[in-house]
């Protein structure tokens, strides 16, 4: 079982994509496990520089960079609050873009669930309480096979 290719893709041989594949570019901006799990915490509700420091469990260097490059690429926003007493400080969001991610982060939750030692989190439709499980769909509402999907260089 693979995807099929066509077009462009098909004929190919062994040229690399490079920048031209939209999951090279794709993992250009989150392909790296420090940045992952950033997405994952501010999915998770943590926005604060602080809380995700500490729940990531990285240096404040690695982290910084990390943000920085997430809002640079349009992923996350920075929103400014102040504590009494305090100076301004951002706190990190999602913007529309980073919202798209949700199916990756949820298919990686899953795969991880499924595949490595130990259980993961339940993920849970909260208006009936099923487990949430990432599909492959068309446009259409047909669940699509592996087998079934055609990759094009073009649409």
């Amino acid at each position: 079982m693979t995807v099929r290719l066509t077009g462009r893709l098909a004929q190919r041989g062994d040229v690399a994509l490079g920048d031209r594949c939209p999951i090279d570019r794709t993992l250009q901006v989150i392909g790296n496990r420090t940045t992952l799990l950033l997405l994952r915490e501010v999915f998770y509700g943590a926005g604060r520089f602080d809380a995700l420091v500490k729940r990531v469990g990285v240096t404040e260097a690695v982290a910084a960079q990390r943000l920085r490059q997430l809002v640079d690429a349009g992923v996350l926003t920075k929103e400014p609050y102040r504590e009494p007493g305090q100076r301004t400080r951002h706190a990190y969001a999602l913007t529309e873009s980073g919202h798209d991610l949700l199916p990756v982060v949820l298919s990686l939750l899953q795969w991880g669930d499924s595949h490595t030692r130990g259980g993961g989190p339940a993920v849970t439709h909260a208006n009936c309480g099923e487990p949430v499980r990432v599909e492959v769909r068309c446009a259409a509402g047909h669940a699509v096979a592996e087998d079934d999907v055609v990759v094009g260089s073009g649409r």
